[in-house]
């Protein structure tokens, strides 16, 4: 599962508005969050399952194959959520036997069998079913915004704009909704799937497509069969309106599953899957190990993606035009960290949610191997230092990595699981070694596959490669909390000869980090390296010199997780591990160290080469750190940013470069602007429109109106929408709001201001009701869980704003309708 958070950067500023939280329950942190007990044991699962469409229902019947795991049993639960239930049976060598069962908050179905069956004594038991996902009142979570497991999108295709399709969602236990089963991470089991559906349509499922059948009522039959075990969560069934893609991986059927509109551009944005197939089986010396890979796209998916075995759903974002896949491809991530979990969480899987870690935290990670690997070691960095960014700023610091206290599964999809999780796997790629890090990962892998397990099992594997004892590596990381907080002082003794480095641990706890680490010593060019482990809460560490260093690096290989600071370090020791030590994170602590301090001379020299990195992300961190409040930094940032917007090779740097000389309202730009909005980067069009209109509002208009035809997405669509409401051309209304509509939930938070503006200036009444219901759909778009944070945003700023100005000008009427829509929220 990869998380895609509600990246709305608006949130910050609603913390003032936000609705007051209710006091927590707490009882859960009493409940020990056992690995499910094993009575029964799925062995194969056969569905036969039809679609109403209008119902919204699934009839359909199951043929499950169990066995007792150890101990001898009479009886069999079932998770079968929301259904009806219409005959339960043993299958017989010569046909059916009804069983007894009680069906327990449409939720547990529990079977008395014929008889007790000893362990290794197949059974199998027949069902036959309806489900009804749309009728089961269920609670998604921030990971996961919805678990009904089973979805029906635009059934009777009654909204034009949005295909007409079904997909499936699993994870954590929402298979249940649609298939019985045993709805647990530790079961594993074959399954072959059956779906009938209209004929028009391609279905993508588990397994290899054994056969298809055409009906004679307009439908098809297609079976798909998965003949290598898994886990139930992993099941999957996707119906719709696709374009197929095929590719192939060592005469493996590699597919994508596109809308037709994407079918052009189906390879650019999944064409990497098979390399990246390469790469994973090379690392892990396990070769690919399922029969096949789909990848499907969804509307109104409920999270980011979806790993299930053979056949990984995305949601809509992956979906982009040759357009803005000039920008580079910004569903590849997922893509990456969705095909690694085929060997981590699908191969072998978590045993329990409490250690989702061994499935989540190597499908993060594999985003900067991937980066690494195909791009060089500073975009493998520059993810890395993001995601850890992410972990320290989610307040996240009394969450064990493996928790076995939670309030619900789904908590435990978060910025622990995710984002430290990675980071920690980094730290322990660095300490053992590449050969014995990957190494270690193929025992784990061969030793537990199609298995399920958990943290202590890979810490054997490791143990077993390495003959190191990494307990205390494991119980710091993965069984305990927190992170260290440091600050590194420097005492240089010219006498001695010698510096001392002070690390002093300040983290607010009891608990002291052992750290094995790199300390770098520089004398001009040559490098000295220390191994150190720091083992207490202060330690000092003293190196003798030759000649005094130019710098003295702590964490040489920049792998450790920590907040960290160095107040006596000084801009010219930051300069020269900008230049020497030379990697992204060396690199980057420079330009943050020099941002602080923009009027010295040696902090701009550093900002200079920031703004010539060999990496594009660095140089787009310097454009938007630069000060030109500071003395001098216009005057030779300014070419600099001119040069760049000009000739840059990455259209995202030009792009950032673009808007800071949008600020300057220099006339002498107009020219460069005015070319740029025809760019074929939404991104760097839509900037140079919005500079251009700063110094020829009426040249910007004109190239608005000219680009508007084009319909086109992201920042461009916004800088167009925008200059026509600045220009106070309100002909283009219904295309601007059919723009709205259609961005995604950040881009529309971005815009809802101006578009707020621009309703209140209107004097149609239709158009103003049309303006306000489609800010009333964003609000009503936010997930729940988000909705404390933004209802108070868009009710009483946005919609009560455009209200109070419509009263001004005396339209009561219109005024009177958005406070009615506020209420109703």
């Amino acid at each position: 599962m990869k998380k895609v958070c509600l990246a709305l950067s608006i949130l910050a500023s609603f913390t003032a508005i936000a609705q007051p939280a209710a006091k927590p329950n707490e009882a859960w942190k009493k409940e020990y969050r056992a690995t499910d007990t094993k009575i029964n044991a799925l062995v194969h699962t056969k569905l036969e399952v039809s679609f109403n469409y209008e119902k919204q229902h699934m009839p359909g019947k199951a043929w499950i194959t169990l066995m007792p795991h150890f101990y001898a049993t009479d009886s069999l639960r079932l998770d079968a959520k929301g259904m009806q239930i219409n005959k339960v049976a043993l299958v017989t060598a010569t046909g059916m036997k009804p069983l007894k069962y009680v069906y327990n908050d449409a939720a547990n179905l529990y079977i008395t069998l014929d008889k007790t069956y000893k362990a290794g004594e197949k059974y199998t038991v027949y069902i036959d079913y309806v489900a009804k996902p749309n009728e089961l009142k269920v609670q998604g979570s921030a990971a996961i915004t919805d678990a009904k497991g089973l979805y029906f999108i635009n059934p009777t295709g009654e909204d034009k704009k949005k295909p007409i399709q079904i997909w499936t969602q699993g994870e954590t236990e929402a298979t249940s909704v649609w298939c019985p089963t045993i709805d647990r991470p530790n079961q594993k089991t074959t399954n072959e799937i059956i779906m009938t559906v209209p004929d028009k349509y391609v279905t993508l499922s588990n397994g290899k497509l054994v056969s298809q059948k055409k009906n004679t009522n307009g439908t098809r039959t297609d079976h798909w069969k998965m003949e290598l075990p898994h886990a139930p969560y992993l099941f999957f069934m996707g119906v719709g309106d696709y374009s197929i893609t095929k590719d192939t991986y060592k005469g493996k059927d590699v597919t994508y599953y596109v809308e037709p509109e994407y079918g052009t551009v189906a390879r650019k944005i999944f064409g990497n899957t098979p390399e990246m197939m390469a790469f994973f089986s090379r690392i892990t010396g396990v070769d690919f190990p399922w029969v096949k890979y789909g990848q499907m796209v969804a509307r109104d998916y409920v999270s980011g993606a979806m790993e299930n075995t053979t056949a990984t759903l995305h949601q809509q974002s992956a979906q982009q035009d040759a357009r803005e896949l000039t920008e580079g491809n910004r569903w590849e991530d997922v893509i990456a960290h969705e095909l690694f979990h085929q060997w981590f969480g699908d191969y072998v899987t978590c045993e329990s949610w409490s250690n989702l870690t061994v499935n989540e935290s190597f499908a993060n990670y594999s985003e900067t191997l991937w980066n690494e690997y195909k791009y060089g070691k500073d975009a493998g960095d520059a993810h890395n230092l993001s995601d850890m960014r992410g972990y320290v700023g989610s307040g996240s610091e009394k969450k064990d990595l493996v928790r076995f206290y939670y309030r619900d599964k789904e908590d435990m999809f978060d910025a622990v699981s995710y984002n430290k999780g990675g980071r920690i796997l980094h730290m322990l790629r660095n300490y053992v070694g590449d050969s014995a890090f990957f190494k270690s990962l193929n025992l784990y892998l061969n030793t537990n596959k199609f298995k399920a397990a958990e943290a202590h099992q890979l810490r054997l594997a490791f143990e077993e490669v390495t003959g190191r004892d990494l307990n205390w590596f494991f119980n710091q990381w993965y069984f305990g909390a927190g992170h260290p907080k440091v600050t590194i002082d420097y005492d240089y003794n010219d006498a001695a000869k010698t510096v001392s480095v002070i690390v002093k641990q300040t983290q607010d706890s009891t608990k002291t980090f052992l750290l094995p680490i790199a300390i770098d010593v520089y004398e001009g060019t040559q490098k000295k390296r220390h191994q150190v482990w720091i083992k207490n809460r202060i330690d000092t560490f003293t190196f003798a010199y030759n000649q005094k260093p130019d710098l003295v690096n702590v964490d040489g290989d920049k792998v450790i997780l920590w907040e960290k600071k160095e107040p006596s370090k000084t801009l010219a020791q930051f300069l020269h591990q900008y230049k020497y030590a030379g990697s992204y994170l060396d690199r980057y602590e420079a330009l943050d160290a020099a941002a602080k301090k923009q009027a010295d001379a040696t902090a701009q020299e550093i900002l200079k080469l920031g703004l010539t990195d060999k990496y594009h992300g660095l140089r787009s961190f310097t454009i938007g750190r630069l000060d030109f409040k500071k003395s001098g930094v216009k005057e030779w940032a300014e070419p600099m940013l001119a040069k760049i917007a000009e000739t840059d090779a990455k259209r995202t740097v030009k792009a950032d470069a673009v808007e800071v000389l949008g600020s300057f309202n220099n006339d002498a730009y107009k020219a460069l602007f005015t070319k740029l909005t025809q760019d074929s980067s939404y991104t760097l069009a839509g900037n140079a429109l919005e500079a251009l209109y700063e110094i020829d509002s009426a040249g910007a208009f004109t190239i608005a109106k000219q680009l508007g035809t084009q319909k086109p997405k992201g920042k461009l669509g916004a800088a167009i929408n925008s200059t026509l409401i600045r220009s106070g051309d309100f002909s283009a209304f219904d295309d601007i709001t059919a723009s709205f509509k259609e961005m995604g939930l950040q881009e529309q938070f971005n815009f809802v201001q101006q578009y707020a503006d621009m309703i209140a200036k209107l004097k149609d009444s239709k158009q103003i009701k049309a303006g306000v219901d489609a800010i009333v759909g964003l609000r009503n778009a936010v997930p729940e869980q988000y909705r404390s944070q933004t209802d108070g945003y868009l009710n009483n700023m946005i919609l009560k704003g455009i209200a109070s100005k419509l009263k001004a000008a005396g339209n009561q009427e219109m005024n009177d309708y958005i406070l009615k829509a506020v209420e109703n929220k």
